[in-house]
């Protein structure tokens, strides 16, 4: 039998923990076992019973009710700490499996798009709105959809925490899962800081690699303040959210006919599209390839940052189906 303290049951552990840390409410089980199998680990719902009373042990999780587990302050520590080397990467997997459930028919409009969710405390979410207001109009976004929960809602798979109203942007992912679905493979290389001048892009000042990564980007800049994206809606000028992406030369008219179909169902984020093998806003593009930018879907929410509120961001979070969301100008 393995070893409890194994490297291979410590990352089945790690999963364990990331699923309940993601969950405002006890889950059994059966539900944790199902959630596994999202993330692509197979584990049946008495072996994760067996892992969950383990881990009761270990203090990392304690028991509510007859079979619900709440992760503990324990367990949010082990999570923050360990198997670094396994959360290496963990950004890129997370963009590849997101591509992978998004399943928008571009003729029907209709199916499941990527979103980032984001809590904000109830008595700053109507200045936010105010805030984010000339970001969705000036198109620094990915799409003028969004979706709301009040607390103790579900939006996509997060329940609303208590004092929060959560907002849903869409995320650029929308792109990689369309692409994905007409054949088109997307290498997703960096999420960045893209200055823009006269309201036009100009190059990158700050990256950070997807594949080395165990945050996403956005969060980061946006925790380090380093956006000025309201100055861009008014003036043309300041930082913004973008991230880069790497087609196939041969691809390239099927990707322009996705992007089209994407933007007549109000799905942008398509900012630059390169020319074959030539650098793309001083970023160097390989042979036989074409330099894509995207726009940043937390982009309004940096705005509301940059205005003093602070907002828990889940980018990249879930899944949400397209018609439940509505233009931002509606809420």
């Amino acid at each position: 039998m393995i070893g409890y303290n194994s490297h291979e049951v410590e990352r089945k552990v790690l999963s364990i923990l990331k699923i309940l840390s993601d969950s405002q409410e006890a889950l059994g089980a059966r539900v944790v076992a199902r959630r596994l199998k999202d993330l692509g680990v197979e584990l049946g719902e008495r072996a994760v019973r067996y892992h969950l009373k383990l881990m009761d042990e270990r203090g990392l999780t304690r028991l509510v009710g007859r079979d619900g587990r709440l992760i503990t302050e324990s367990g949010i520590e082990e999570l923050k700490s360990a198997l670094v080397g396994d959360k290496v990467g963990f950004v890129i997997s997370k963009i590849e499996l997101l591509a992978f459930r998004t399943n928008f028919g571009l003729h029907r409009h209709t199916g499941w798009v990527p979103v980032n969710v984001s809590f904000f405390p109830e008595k700053d979410f109507e200045k936010a709105l105010q805030v984010m207001k000339p970001i969705f109009s000036a198109g620094l976004c990915v799409s003028e959809l969004v979706a709301l929960a009040q607390e103790g809602q579900m939006l996509g798979e997060l329940i609303v925490p208590r004092g929060k109203i959560a907002l849903a942007t869409v995320c650029s992912i929308v792109v990689n899962g369309a692409l994905l679905k007409a054949g088109v493979p997307m290498d997703s290389r960096f999420g960045g800081i893209l200055q823009i001048r006269n309201h036009k892009p100009l190059r990158f000042v700050e990256l950070i690699h997807y594949a080395g990564s165990s945050s996403d980007p956005s969060e980061v800049f946006i925790r380090a303040k380093m956006t000025s994206v309201t100055e861009v809606a008014k003036k043309g000028n300041g930082k913004i959210l973008a991230n880069f992406r790497e087609i196939p030369e041969l691809c390239r008219p099927i990707a322009e006919e996705v992007v089209a179909k994407l933007k007549e169902a109000g799905l942008g984020g398509v900012l630059v599209m390169g020319n074959t093998s030539e650098p793309v806003c001083e970023i160097p593009v390989e042979l036989n390839r074409v330099g894509i930018i995207l726009l940043g879907g937390l982009n309004p929410v940096a705005a509301a940052e940059e205005a003093g509120i602070e907002a828990e961001n889940h980018a990249m979070s879930t899944v949400m189906e397209y018609q439940d969301l509505i233009k931002f100008e509606k809420l």
